[in-house]
């Protein structure tokens, strides 16, 4: 232990101090409310929402798919970057894994708020049709879970026996859970051998499900034969749009951990510089998915895209459109390309707006879509000619959202967010080849 005791000072899991109480409190103030509306949802059907039949996705799908998109980057990044063995992701690693799976989660989760009768959710088991790209999520959202799950908790071993002596006077509980978890940790040859290769084989086995994944989810668009979603550029225009949502959300949770825990030493300018050019390569390339997807259509529209091109570009969702185009991904590009751009606080920012313009972005690509059906809208109330979320769908929505955070912020209390063993391995080899060197 007395390797580990300077490590322990600064990266052993710590109560939450004031604000982080009041954080937590909130979150889940926000919850409660939520469940009281997706309560009342039950009971008085799906009538509270603004979703009718020619808008039958709406805010939950939109959300489904961001949660998708941003648990992405975690698991595929980390999975690469351990492949690879680059030794600057060991303080970052984790934090990618814990955004990873608190989103997939969230993401099964917000399935299950979107169907009107949950209580029929085991038919999507019993009576699935492979037919379907809708069986094809039932089938890889489960397994990405688990596999995402995995990919957390079998680096956290060595750190669950640390933690475990570590506890053992200070708080004998917790102790006791971190010796369960750990199971049974000795560190043996034979141990960190199997360690390594099971870590490598679900490293393997997550990037293509992760890749699987957000093609499913492109394909459910694409499959419906429908005005902006009838495209083979769906695939790679969801994985590149994943690509940015999820580093956006990384780099602005590193950034919240970094200062709630001052991990300066350990989370240092370098890693955001890395970060920012990973996400300027992000929006680049999603930039470019846009341009296929919005400008070429405009020299070769039908009269039915024509309208729903218009909608977007200069009609009732154009403020919403060139924000996401605009502060998403061109902003974040011009500023990033700039070594001061890429120093923690800009960072943080530019992660932050690139979060919410993902999150609008998810929203754009499902709502404009299902207003503009085939068949003409008539006949119908002139409340159905138009969407924009009831105060339902928005409390439920939030109260989601807030549900991941508190994933997050739950799982960033308990779990050493920066490996402890691998750290210290590294800090000995480093001082190892400085003596040799000199």
């Amino acid at each position: 232990m007395k390797k580990y005791d300077k490590l322990l000072n600064d990266l052993a899991p710590k109560k939450f101090g004031k604000l982080g109480t009041i954080w937590t409190i909130s979150l889940i103030v926000i919850i409660i409310i939520g469940i009281i509306a997706y309560i009342d949802q039950l009971i008085k059907g799906q009538v509270v929402t603004n979703m009718r039949d020619y808008t039958l996705w709406g805010i939950y799908i939109s959300n489904f798919v961001f949660f998708v998109a941003t648990s992405f980057v975690g698991s595929v990044t980390v999975a690469v970057l351990r492949l690879t063995k680059n030794n600057w992701r060991t303080p970052v690693v984790r934090i990618a894994e814990i955004i990873s799976l608190a989103a997939i989660v969230m993401a099964g989760i917000t399935i299950m708020i979107d169907m009107a009768r949950p209580d029929r959710l085991l038919n999507l088991f019993i009576h699935a049709r492979l037919q379907s790209p809708i069986t094809w999520d039932v089938i890889i959202i489960p397994t990405y879970i688990v596999l995402s799950l995995l990919l957390l908790y079998f680096p956290l071993l060595p750190d669950f026996k640390i933690l475990k002596e570590y506890f053992k006077d200070k708080s004998p509980k917790l102790s006791k859970w971190y010796g369960k978890l750990s199971l049974n940790w000795t560190g043996s040859k034979a141990q960190k051998a199997i360690q390594t290769k099971s870590i490598q084989i679900i490293a393997l086995m997550i990037i293509p499900v992760g890749l699987i994944l957000q093609t499913i989810d492109a394909w459910l668009f694409s499959t419906t034969y429908r005005i902006g979603w009838d495209s083979t550029n769906m695939g790679a225009y969801f994985i590149s749009g994943a690509f940015v949502a999820g580093v956006g959300a990384l780099i602005t949770v590193i950034y919240v951990v970094r200062r709630a825990y001052k991990l300066e030493h350990f989370i240092t300018d370098n890693h955001f510089d890395k970060l920012g050019k990973f996400l300027v390569l992000a929006c680049l390339t999603y930039l470019y998915f846009n341009i296929n997807e919005y400008l070429i259509p405009t020299f070769t529209a039908s009269k039915e895209e024509e309208i729903h091109l218009n909608t977007l570009i200069s009609g009732q969702y154009a403020p919403l459109f060139w924000f996401v185009i605009i502060g998403g991904l061109i902003i974040p590009i011009i500023v990033l390309l700039f070594k001061k751009g890429r120093k923690p606080l800009p960072m943080f920012i530019i992660g932050l707006v690139v979060v919410i313009a993902s999150w609008w972005k998810r929203y754009l690509i499902v709502t404009p879509t299902l207003l503009h059906p085939f068949l003409p809208i008539q006949g119908v109330p002139e409340s159905w000619h138009h969407y924009f979320p009831s105060i339902h769908e928005w409390l439920i929505t939030i109260a989601t959202l807030a549900m991941a955070l508190l994933i997050i912020t739950l799982l960033v209390r308990y779990l050493p967010i920066i490996p402890i063993q691998r750290t210290a391995d590294e800090q000995e080899e480093l001082l190892k080849n400085t003596k040799n060197a000199e």
